[in-house]
C-alpha cells in the first residue's frame, strides 16, 4: 500500500490543519519536537503507519494511533448531570 493512501476520515489536529495521507501524518509526527517525538504513543503511531503502508491492511489502525497519541492528556471526565438511568427503580407487580 502506498504512503500516498488517504485516510477514511482525516484527522483534524488542535490548529484546524488536517492529515489526509499517511505520508501527511508521517510528516507531521517527523516534524514534532525531539521530546514529544519520541513518546511512546508517538513511537507506536509511527509503527502503526508504517505496518499499514508495507504490509497493508486497514488504515483505520493507523488512524486510531495517531488519533492516541494526539489525544494522550486528553482526560475523559464522567458527567453526573446526566438523566439518571431507570435502574432499580422498576418494582415487581408482587411488591406493590
Amino acid at each position: 500500500m502506498p504512503w500516498s493512501t488517504r485516510f477514511d476520515d482525516p484527522i483534524v489536529l488542535p490548529d484546524g490543519r488536517k492529515l489526509v495521507t499517511l505520508q501527511d501524518a508521517g510528516t507531521y509526527i517527523t516534524k514534532l519536537p525531539k521530546a514529544e517525538h519520541e513518546a511512546l504513543e508517538w513511537q507506536a503511531a509511527v509503527e502503526a503507519l508504517i505496518l499499514v503502508a508495507t504490509h497493508g491492511g486497514p488504515t483505520m489502525f493507523a488512524r486510531i494511533g495517531v488519533m492516541q497519541a494526539l489525544n494522550r492528556h486528553h482526560v475523559r471526565e464522567f458527567n453526573t448531570d446526566r438523566k439518571p438511568h431507570h435502574w432499580g427503580k422498576r418494582k415487581l407487580k408482587r411488591d406493590q
